[in-house]
Parts: C-alpha cells; sequence; structure tokens
C-alpha cells in the first residue's frame, strides 16, 4: 500500500502545480453546483435502489475498508509511543490483507462469470 500512497501524494502535487497554473480557471459551469445525485455509471434500473442505500448510510465493504485504512493511518502518524504504533501497523497490516481477499475475492468471481458465459453460449449453440 505504499505505493498507492506515493500514488497519492504525486496526484496532489499535480493537482496543485495545476491550480498554481490556473489551469482550473475559466472552465465551463464554473460555479455551479454538481449534479452528484444520480451516478451515470449505475444502470438506470438500480439507481434507486443505490439511493436509498446511500441515504441508509450504507457504504460496500471496499469502501469501508478504505475508510478504516484512512484512520488507522491517520491514527499511525499521530501515535506517541512506540506501542500504539505497533498497535496500529498491526491493524494496518490486518486490513490490507483483508482488502487483498476482498480483491482476489472479486477476481475469482469474475472468472466464474467468464466461465459461466462461456458454458451458456456453447449451450445455446447447441
Amino acid at each position: 500500500m505504499f505505493i498507492m500512497h506515493v500514488f497519492d501524494e504525486l496526484v496532489e502535487a499535480r493537482i496543485q502545480e495545476a491550480l498554481e497554473r490556473g489551469d482550473f480557471e475559466n472552465l465551463p459551469d464554473a460555479g455551479r453546483r454538481l449534479d452528484l445525485e444520480d451516478d451515470p455509471f449505475i444502470p438506470e434500473d438500480m439507481r434507486l435502489a443505490c439511493r436509498i442505500l446511500k441515504n441508509a448510510g450504507y457504504i460496500p465493504p471496499e469502501m469501508e475498508l478504505r475508510r478504516d485504512v484512512s484512520s488507522v493511518e491517520s491514527e499511525l502518524a499521530n501515535s506517541e509511543d512506540a506501542a500504539s504504533r505497533r498497535r496500529s501497523l498491526k491493524k494496518l497490516e490486518l486490513l490490507y490483507m483483508k482488502m487483498d481477499e476482498s480483491r482476489q475475492r472479486q477476481a475469482n468471481l469474475a472468472l466464474q462469470q467468464e466461465y459461466y458465459d462461456r458454458i451458456l453460449s456453447r449451450l445455446a449453440g447447441c
């Protein structure tokens, strides 16, 4: 996860440079509120369900893990003694393991779906 932290810093630096150059000035629709109610990447028939879940405070497990990682990272940065740093590092290690496990599970599901789709296409051709 060190790589992600370095990447985040690089992105922030590039954004700051663009701000200083004025790249974000005079953009179309500047000053207007963004419509963030409906995510265009969510199928239209799923938007109402997603909005209900969002309003109920539900967040996807991946986002919850990321939030927990961020929280533990800030704990680690603010820890005063070696014992609390060790505890934070152990928590962080566990959260990283959970994130990796989740990614592997999602990759396996994608492979299973691909296999299922291939079987269906072959059966449809019979």
